[in-house]
């Protein structure tokens, strides 16, 4: 039988992505040392990018189902020597039991899980960051329930966040607004299969207003480095600021994956002040991430 992958939202049905958050929820509130559903199981972490929330995320959950987590590298393997990622995939699923990476290609992990007899997961690529996107809805649906009817505005790049922001809309029901310099959109081919879950707006004031919940990144993410100084200009009067925010509902959430950039992306009385919620959200992954690997390995 085929493994099951996680590789994007829609991966998951509307139904699988509800109940994998109640999962999340019910294992950060009730956590039990004596259940080992992961007992003598490894996980693979392939990491092109440098990461913090990712690698403590499915380290940590790992150990706290019993089981055990390999950090790779491609300093470290012949994935770095330039071997065909189909015959990395044949060898490293033949010792372990599930493989996430986080790397440049999205068709990096999709050539991984062509050729894996085990689970592969996206732990972010240039195109989507699913996993990020199970905790931010764990959030969400701890603090407000159910997001299915509600507004969510995305603000800033079109990047591989918003991209999954926009899977997120189609599988659970909300209808995402966004809000992005030209030139900085996201994909046509990704918009095209969204319908009305996706509606663009000229201004960051204009998509964020009455919205339940608001969301941004950095503006330039690992690998645009060099961009930083032009990103700076071309963004100007996309920052997350109180004024920004004044026009959410008043009881709207504010969400960042981290690292931010305060003074940038977001100020500093927002993502300090009381409707953010990023810390939370951050340490959602370890949970989120537990809920996910139980999933896949354990089929439940």
């Amino acid at each position: 039988m085929n493994p099951r992958h996680f590789i994007s939202l829609l991966d998951l049905s509307g139904e699988e992505l509800r109940a994998l958050i109640r999962r999340a929820m019910v294992l950060k509130n009730h956590r039990d040392p004596d259940y080992q559903p992961l007992k003598g199981q490894v996980l693979a972490m392939i990491f092109e990018k440098s990461s913090t929330r990712t690698r403590i995320s499915f380290e940590a959950g790992m150990a706290h189902f019993g089981g055990s987590a390999l950090f790779l590298s491609p300093r470290d393997t012949q994935l770095g020597r330039g071997e065909p990622l189909r015959d990395s995939a044949k060898v490293i699923s033949s010792m372990v039991d599930c493989i996430m990476l986080r790397t440049d290609r999205h068709e990096t992990v999709t050539t991984f899980a062509e050729h894996s007899r085990v689970p592969v997961i996206n732990g972010l690529t240039d195109e989507q960051h699913p996993c990020q996107l199970l905790a931010d809805m764990q959030t969400y649906f701890e603090l407000r329930g159910d997001i299915q009817g509600k507004t969510v505005a995305w603000v800033g790049d079109g990047n591989n966040m918003c991209h999954s922001y926009i899977h997120a809309a189609m599988r659970l029901g909300f209808v995402l607004h966004i809000a992005c310099p030209a030139g900085y959109r996201p994909l046509p081919s990704i918009v095209a299969t969204a319908g009305h879950s996706v509606k663009f707006f000229d201004t960051a004031s204009a998509a964020v207003k009455q919205a339940d919940l608001v969301v941004t990144d950095v503006w330039a993410s690992m690998g645009q480095e060099e961009e930083q100084k032009q990103r700076v200009c071309d963004f100007k009067g996309y920052e997350i600021n109180a004024a920004i925010m004044g026009a959410a509902a008043d009881d709207a959430l504010f969400m960042h994956c981290l690292p931010a950039h305060r003074g940038e992306e977001v100020s500093s009385d927002v993502i300090d002040g009381p409707q953010s919620v990023v810390f939370q959200e951050a340490e959602n992954r370890l949970h989120a991430q537990k809920a996910l690997l139980e999933f896949l390995i354990c089929g439940k």
